[in-house]
C-alpha cells in the first residue's frame, strides 16, 4: 500500500505528519506543494504544539506487508 505523507511544522517546532492513502501517481510537486500551503493558509488541522506554521516536506511511502502463517 502506498500513502504521502504530509510533514509540517507547527508553533512549537514539532513536525506534524499527515498521511494519505493512494495518492495519484505520478505525484506532481507543483500541486503537492500548493495543497501543503493551502492547508496552513485555511489552519485545517489542530496539533496539540499550535498551529501549523511551514512545510516540511513530503514523500511517498510504500510499505509490503507479508503475512506468515503459523
Amino acid at each position: 500500500m502506498k500513502t504521502i505523507e504530509l510533514k509540517f511544522e507547527n508553533e512549537e517546532g514539532k513536525t506534524v505528519t499527515i498521511s494519505l492513502d493512494a495518492p495519484v501517481e505520478p505525484v506532481d510537486p507543483v500541486a503537492v506543494n500548493a495543497a501543503m500551503d493551502a492547508v496552513i493558509a485555511q489552519n485545517a488541522f489542530f496539533s496539540s504544539g499550535g498551529d501549523l506554521v511551514g512545510k516540511k516536506s513530503a514523500r511517498v511511502v510504500e510499505r509490503n506487508v507479508n503475512e506468515i502463517e503459523i
